[in-house]
């Protein structure tokens, strides 16, 4: 069978897959936001996961950029590659992908095949979205249609890490579409994939990935504040602790994103209905959220030690992505310290070479377009993101950049002689 293939959801995740595949298959992306879908037509990605030409090469390739799902109608693959996020209550919201399951079951048709890679806790893709899709279809699930789910594994900014080059978990509602799925997504990643033996296995492995990760960044938060009463360099500690072979190793830091600081809510949502309390994840996750609140007093600390006025004091902080060399500022914990500053009086600004200027728009966030060196303007300085450009500010730009003794609070251990250091 020839295979046309729609990708519903166009940010970090659908379009380096939507050009992975326009390289072998006519693609159809469909977006729910125009804008988006008139930059990527004229060839421009914001999240700057492609570059000009790898959009160009999509256009080239036949691909067509929508925001209407009955553009999609003759496909016969469509892959969901939609947000899931968590409301103010950290609970599941699956809104984007019930919504978009009612879209695609719209134009649904018998023998398609609906893949699933939104991150997701174990049951949502047979329990909410098939139901979505049988009842704006009118079709019988595994008799009319059948589901994939193929988890995504893209690590926003990472040119060496791309979609093609990691390894990916496969999995089918039958045995037939899990063969059938598989090899889909075989045809254009390299690295190989995994078939795992159900939709709710595949499911589960991938949001225990992140919450792996979440549970050892927590650890290593908790012993940095633990060594840190103790007044003991907890870089210093990991590095010596490091020698040893089997030793993990993670350092402690903001843990923001739209992965590892919200699928664990996921997971913990789903226990908590069965019953069960799941105390380290939430604790891991409790101590994560913590860490902004810690950074900002840390900041505070050393400005009253410096008997500067907290209200109408100048801040600057450097770097308000989530992650290093990315724009993506979703989930981002920077903006959690800068709303911390400012309870104090702060007057918090903000340099983030990064973020296009269309993008600035996170609330009660002071963009500047660049740093005043010999200013002599902040009483106090964040480094919050270890973008590559700041790893290169000397000790003086910083003693420059400071109104009097320099207080440089360093988050991502990139200032030779910080005050302090997370």
């Amino acid at each position: 069978m020839t295979h046309k293939i729609a990708i519903i959801g166009l940010g970090y995740v659908g379009l380096p897959l939507a050009h992975a595949f326009s390289s072998k298959y006519k693609v159809v992306g469909i977006d729910i936001n125009q804008d988006r879908i008139n930059e990527l037509s004229s060839g421009f990605d914001r999240t700057l996961e492609l570059t000009e030409a790898q959009v160009q090469e999509t256009i080239a390739n036949g691909m067509r950029y929508t925001t209407n799902i009955e553009d999609a109608k003759d496909c016969n693959i469509y892959i969901v590659t939609v947000p899931t996020p968590i409301d103010n209550a950290n609970e599941p919201d699956l809104t984007p992908l019930i919504k978009s399951s009612e879209a695609v079951g719209g134009v649904l048709k018998k023998d398609d095949i609906v893949i699933y890679e939104s991150t997701v806790y174990p049951g949502v893709t047979e329990e909410v979205c098939v139901p979505e899709l049988e009842k704006a279809s009118g079709l019988k699930f595994n008799e009319d249609f059948f589901c994939g789910y193929s988890p995504e594994r893209i690590n926003p900014g990472d040119k060496e890490h791309t979609v093609t080059k990691i390894l990916k978990i496969t999995a089918g509602s039958t045995p037939q579409t899990a063969k059938r799925v598989d090899e889909l997504y075989k045809s254009i990643i390299t690295a190989g994939t995994h078939l795992a033996p159900s939709i709710k296995v595949a499911e589960a492995a991938k949001v225990i990935e992140n919450t792996q990760r979440d549970v050892n960044i927590a650890l290593m938060n908790e012993l940095a504040m633990i060594f840190d009463m103790m007044q003991i360099d907890t870089s210093a500690v990991l590095a010596a602790a490091g020698t040893k072979w089997n030793f993990i190793k993670l350092s402690p830091g903001l843990v923001g994103g739209h992965c590892i600081g919200v699928d664990p809510y996921y997971l913990t949502y789903k226990a908590q209905a069965l019953g069960y309390t799941p105390n380290l994840i939430l604790g891991a996750r409790n101590i994560n959220n913590s860490i902004s609140k810690l950074i900002a007093d840390k900041a505070i600390k050393y400005m009253v030690k410096n008997d500067t006025k907290l209200k109408g004091s100048k801040v600057l902080v450097l770097g308000v992505t989530f992650k290093e060399n990315c724009p993506d500022m979703r989930n981002t914990k920077v903006v959690d310290i800068i709303a911390e500053l400012q309870e104090f009086g702060c007057d918090v600004e903000v340099y983030d070479y990064w973020v296009d200027e269309s993008d600035r728009v996170a609330k009660d966030v002071n963009f500047i377009d660049a740093l005043p060196y010999d200013s002599n303007r902040y009483d106090a300085i964040i480094v919050a993101v270890g973008h590559d450009k700041f790893k290169e500010i000397s000790q003086e730009q910083y003693a420059g950049l400071s109104n009097g003794e320099p207080i440089i609070i360093d988050v991502k251990g990139i200032v030779k002689k910080p005050t302090w250091r997370l």
